[in-house]
Formats: C-alpha cells, sequence, structure tokens
C-alpha cells in the first residue's frame, strides 16, 4: 500500500476513534453532567469544564493531533480568500432546508449563536471579562471546531475515494456522522424530515467545499444556523 494512502488512512482513523470515544463518554456520562451544569450551587467553571472537555474531545482533539502531527495548514483545508462569496452564499442556500424544518415545527428561539450549548445564555451573563472568554471558547470549539473537523475529515476521506460529479464520499459519511451524534435517528416523519435537511446541509456545504476550494461556508453554517436559532 502506498505510504502517503497509510498515512491518509492512519489520520482517518485517529481523528474518527478520539470523536467517537469522546461521544461514547458523553452518551455514558451525559446525564450526570447535564444534572452537575444545571446546579447553579456549584460555580460556573467547574460546571462548564466538562461540557467543553466532551466536546473538545469529539470536534476538536484528533483534528489537531492530525494536523499539528502532519504540519498541515489551515489553508490547505480551504481556509482561504479565494472563492469565499461562493463559499458562503453556497453553505447558506443548503442550510434553507434546516432552517425551513426549525420554522415548520416551531423549535426558532430568535438568533443566539450557540445557544444549544445549554451554559452560553449563563456565561454570557458572568462578569467581564469572563463571558467574554467563556464566549470565545464556545464559538472556537462549538463553532470553527466543528466545522473544521467535518471539513478536515472529508478532506481526508476524499483523498482515499476521490470524489466525482455526482458523488462525494467524504461528505456523505461526514452527513451520515453528523445525524447520527446529534441523534437523529428514527422512523417518524419529524426524525426523517430532520435527518434529510442535515444530509442536505451538510452534503451539500462539504460539496460546495470540494468545488469551490474554500471552506468557510462550512464555519459559517456553525455560527449563524447550527444551534444558533
Amino acid at each position: 500500500m502506498n505510504e502517503s494512502l497509510k498515512g491518509v488512512k492512519k489520520d482517518i482513523a485517529i481523528i474518527v476513534v478520539i470523536s467517537f470515544v469522546s461521544a461514547a463518554l458523553y452518551i455514558a456520562l451525559g446525564g450526570m453532567i447535564m444534572d452537575y451544569g444545571r446546579d447553579v450551587s456549584r460555580p460556573l467553571l467547574f460546571r462548564f469544564l466538562p461540557v467543553f472537555l466532551i466536546q473538545f474531545g469529539m470536534s476538536c482533539l484528533g483534528v489537531m493531533i492530525v494536523l499539528l502531527r502532519n504540519k498541515e495548514k489551515l489553508s490547505e483545508h480551504g481556509l482561504v480568500c479565494k472563492n469565499l462569496f461562493q463559499s458562503l452564499i453556497g453553505c447558506l442556500a443548503v442550510s434553507i432546508p434546516t432552517v425551513a424544518f426549525l420554522f415548520a415545527t416551531n423549535d426558532i428561539h430568535g438568533f443566539l449563536p450557540f445557544q444549544g450549548m445549554f451554559l452560553t445564555k449563563e456565561i454570557l451573563h458572568a462578569p467581564i471579562p469572563f463571558n467574554v472568554m467563556g464566549y470565545f471558547l464556545i464559538a472556537l470549539t462549538w463553532g470553527f471546531g466543528e466545522g473544521l473537523f467535518y471539513v478536515v475529515l472529508a478532506d481526508k476521506i476524499n483523498m482515499i475515494h476521490k470524489p466525482n460529479k455526482f458523488w462525494n464520499a467524504g461528505a456523505f459519511i461526514c452527513a451520515l456522522i453528523s445525524i447520527a451524534i446529534h441523534g437523529m435517528i428514527g422512523f417518524d416523519i419529524l426524525s426523517l424530515c430532520e435527518a434529510l435537511a442535515t444530509l442536505i446541509l451538510m452534503y451539500g456545504s462539504l460539496v460546495i467545499r470540494q468545488r469551490t476550494g474554500n471552506a468557510w461556508g462550512n464555519i459559517l453554517i456553525f455560527f449563524v444556523v447550527w444551534n444558533a436559532l
């Protein structure tokens, strides 16, 4: 087997294993973490740290290890200026089914990036500079880090299974991972519609990243759509 191909497969294994181990920890300890996080008698920092560490493990740690290990630049994964407008507009366009689903199910709570993380509003009401630092960590992890996770993983998969005009294996696998991680699994009409909207969002945005060479749109949707409405 080609040495570079072995390296790519090892990179994928590192990202996937670390992410799924972290996800398994969340499944096992999620109830305890949520209960502890909502216990206002505890210091906010201590309540935030377990949630942050789990999310960091799921979305950031594996990618960070791979990028540092290979000395890869973020520009190699589409964080460039070229075709920025096409990337942003395209990714917002494929977000429309998700926004429509949230509207149809009366699940839009107003616009606030990362409000899906249950401690965000409490952190924003903390004294300065703790609110600024806390919100920055949330944006870096739940926004930039999670968006970059899917971009890098899709890029690695597509180095093995080259995308063509009609099919993108990296985008499809990442879409399925997103659906599974966020628990959109079921055979009722609402679960199927939510999963379909997420499939369009994730698959479409990663195809746009591959075709434009720009990944900023993929990052944007985690700031203005995912957990923001």
